[in-house]
């Protein structure tokens, strides 16, 4: 280990396996190093992956990665405590190759990826936890580690250790993040039977569905709930913002089992067995909560640069496509000989041409907004599941009496303009 590597990846997750993967494949010496005992043993999502950034990376993949179900349908549920007004689209495009999203379990899948990058040549070593950053004149040159002589060089080195990333925060790249920049997440796998699922969820032979889950999966709190389908399990999972589990004084597991007992989500759970609880901090901070993503010597790629787009929850697929970039940049750089940070910039730049960059920068504000004005969660979702109801109760009450009822019931003229201006804010912060 006392060799000197053209590159050291620093995290076995979505953005370092991309880019420890391009480095390799483009004739780079690049070492992976992982702090848990394989890839994706600390790693946790939601577990949906979108086809298109992986292709971008290894064509065809879904002929033998370990994907559990093709996505066919999305589902969205505004829940109130006992009902629920759903919508969604389910389309037999996306069951058909390519296909559009896979459900994973990050376990099996990092395992995989990991092993696709050592097969081109990158060398991975599990289990070592990178300390600090080695810099000398004021450059990075490589990363002090837990082992025994684990001083390691390398002419560049990528952080992609994660949320609240402590090298690049060691580097001064970004401050300590604050409770509303940051997501906690919980999730279980449960057991449940292959065909089981596929009847609960109206679904053929190994097709899947996501149900993203709104309101009171979170009793209110900004953030959002998911039950999505593998191929014999469920994860079942909740995420807010730190800050509201803080204020609200609720402890993660009590949502997260609040959620499994939901009268609307309970049924699709019944007679399952858990198999795994995991919990994972999620950046919630977007475009204004991005740190210093290049340096002299070093870039910084996936959640360690804060590139999770929490409107539309997408996180991995950003991360890929960071590492990719971050790859490509650095066999310019080697060709050129030339590790500055002017040069290394080039990767900052693309990042934000691509549709990472333009979606962070699309819903920067969104985030905030929901956090600032919970009126969205905890009165608007309610409001329209009453008038649903009232819509769809046949009592012999005519239609024009309900529509009227459920104007009268959304309060004054007062609150209507009120409602008429949290409206245009939104789609002022999510044109």
């Amino acid at each position: 280990m006392s060799e000197k590597f053209d590159c050291i990846v620093v995290g076995a997750g979505p953005a370092g396996i991309a880019c420890a993967y391009e480095l390799a494949k483009a004739g780079v010496h690049v070492l992976l190093l992982e702090r848990g005992e394989y890839p994706g043993s600390k790693n946790v999502m939601g577990g949906v992956l979108y086809r298109q950034m992986m292709e971008d990376i290894i064509p065809d993949f879904h002929k033998e990665a370990p994907l559990e179900r093709p996505i066919v349908e999305q589902r969205f549920m505004m829940l109130d405590k006992e009902s629920a007004l759903t919508f969604g689209y389910k389309g037999m495009e996306w069951a058909r190759e390519p296909y559009n999203n896979f459900t994973v379990l990050r376990a099996k899948f990092d395992q995989w990826f990991a092993q696709k990058a050592v097969d081109q040549g990158a060398l991975l070593i599990n289990e070592t936890v990178a300390l600090e950053c080695i810099v000398e004149d004021g450059r990075v040159v490589g990363v002090r580690t837990d082992r025994p002589d684990g001083d390691l060089y390398a002419d560049v080195v990528v952080l992609a250790d994660g949320v609240n990333s402590l090298l690049a925060k060691s580097l001064g790249f970004h401050q300590e993040f604050k409770p509303d920049e940051v997501a906690l997440a919980t999730m279980e796998i449960i057991k449940v039977d292959r065909k089981v699922i596929e009847d609960r969820f109206n679904l053929e032979a190994d097709q899947g569905c996501t149900i993203e889950l709104f309101g009171d999966a979170t009793k209110g709190i900004l953030g959002t709930g998911f039950l999505y389908t593998n191929k014999d399990t469920l994860s079942i999972g909740v995420g807010t913002l730190l800050s509201g589990l803080i204020k609200h004084k609720i402890k993660p597991y009590e949502l997260l089992e609040y959620v499994k007992q939901h009268p609307m989500i309970r049924p699709y759970l019944q007679g399952g067995e858990q198999q795994e609880y995991l919990a994972h901090l999620i950046p919630e901070g977007g475009y204004h909560s991005m740190p210093k993503v290049v340096g002299p010597g070093v870039l910084v790629a996936g959640d360690a640069a804060q590139l999770v787009n929490a409107i539309h929850r997408e996180g991995s697929n950003m991360a890929m496509t960071s590492g990719r970039l971050a790859a490509e940049t650095i066999v310019l750089a080697k060709q050129a000989g030339d590790y500055s940070e002017r040069t290394l910039d080039h990767y900052r730049q693309r990042l934000m041409d691509s549709f990472v960059g333009q979606d962070l920068k699309k819903y920067k504000d969104a985030t905030h907004h929901f956090d600032k004005f919970p009126q969205y969660f905890d009165q608007y979702i309610p409001m329209m599941n009453r008038a649903a109801s009232q819509m769809f109760t046949v009592d012999g009450t005519s239609k024009r009496q309900k529509q009227k009822k459920i104007w009268q019931d959304i309060g004054s003229m007062k609150d209507k303009l009120k409602i008429a201006r949290d409206v245009y804010r939104v789609w002022k912060v999510m044109k």
